[in-house]
């Protein structure tokens, strides 16, 4: 199974491009795993917040392909522990070819976003700043990879 992170605008903070860097290698060792990052939207003074979601929607809806599980890093999402997530990927390698999942914009994602995604997972009740989501989520899907490989990095 192919796994994507395919997210709107890059990581400007160095450290947590650095920190990035290193999880995204780390779940390599464990499955194919690529960052596809969207450039921002240009000029979106004149922009409302639902037309930016609708364009950079647009954006990400061309990126995915059909037979994608599409899972969208939404606030509103099931919010699972370290350990579920980890039974839910193993399913999903299973099932899957390509995994996608996607974080959106500042105003979150359009109506055919949502419509498009296959389920939607929350990191936290908290909310984090879009560059610490990335972050956030690397070192979960590697702890799920270590989980499942049954090695030391998760305590329980």
């Amino acid at each position: 199974m192919k796994t994507l992170l395919l997210q709107v605008g890059k990581t400007t903070n160095r450290y947590l491009v650095a920190c990035i860097d290193d999880y995204a290698e780390r779940i390599g060792h464990y499955m194919p795993f690529d960052v596809v990052t969207l450039p921002e939207l240009r000029s979106t003074r004149s922009l409302s917040s639902e037309q930016q979601k609708q364009l950079e929607g647009e954006q990400l809806l061309r990126q995915l392909q059909p037979a994608d599980w599409v899972v969208l890093l939404d606030e509103h999402g099931r919010e699972p522990r370290s350990v579920e997530l980890a039974a839910w990927l193993a399913q999903r390698q299973q099932t899957v070819r390509r995994l996608v999942f996607v974080i959106g914009g500042p105003y979150g994602f359009a109506p055919a976003v949502y419509a498009r995604a296959n389920e939607q997972l929350s990191l936290s009740r908290l909310t984090f700043s879009h560059q610490m989501v990335r972050l956030v989520f690397t070192e979960q899907l590697y702890r799920a990879c270590t989980i499942l490989k049954g090695e030391p990095y998760h305590h329980e």
